[in-house]
């Protein structure tokens, strides 16, 4: 299918991206990590992709690294964990941090994710734990300004989607802007302080 795209880059708007390919727009969805390092509006970027087909849609993923395109692949072969969840890990934490969460056996940590219950965590550490140490390493990148809006109200939205309720998601994005931030700024600090 679709494996890598590489374009200019017209879009960005947690989670949404769009790269125009040859005048082609793709649209995909990709997680925080991705969106903390994508290139200003109007330059090339390139993405691993991520191409899911269900009987009522078809989904396309975006990723800098391979290594977070792989940790999106493994951690949907946990029974009872789909798209949505796996995007919230990669926002959540990086693969690496994942990977030794993991092999600690860190449930207490894992649930601190939005999506992520005590049994599903559980269920990670058990299922993933093996892979684990394959997870981390090879974050070789493939190569944000906000949309115009308000960034505060931008990253609640971006929040919102990674699963955390509307009130908290506007509280998380309220305590941990600053003066000029932009969304993803915004957003990686709420999620940091939501993983203490």
């Amino acid at each position: 299918m679709i494996g890598r795209l590489r374009g200019t880059l017209v879009l960005k708007q947690p989670p949404w991206l769009v790269v125009d390919v040859n005048g082609v727009g793709y649209e995909l969805e990709a997680p925080m990590s991705t969106f903390y390092d994508l290139p200003e509006l109007g330059r090339e970027v390139s993405l691993f992709t991520h191409y899911a087909q269900k009987e009522d849609s078809v989904s396309l993923y975006g990723f800098l690294r391979e290594s977070e395109r792989r940790l999106f692949r493994d951690v949907q072969k946990v029974s009872g964990i789909g798209a949505k969840i796996a995007l919230a890990v990669l926002s959540g934490v990086s693969v690496d941090e994942f990977a030794r969460l993991v092999q600690a056996g860190d449930v207490t940590a894992l649930t601190r994710i939005p999506g992520i219950g005590k049994k599903t965590a559980e269920r990670m550490v058990v299922e993933l734990r093996d892979r684990a140490a394959d997870l981390a390493g090879g974050g070789a990148v493939a190569g944000m300004t906000a949309a115009p809006g308000d960034p505060m109200a931008d990253a609640a939205t971006a929040l919102q989607q990674l699963g955390y309720k509307p009130a908290d998601a506007q509280r998380m994005a309220r305590d941990a802007a600053a003066p000029g931030d932009e969304a993803a700024a915004i957003i990686r600090k709420a999620l940091q302080s939501a993983l203490r």
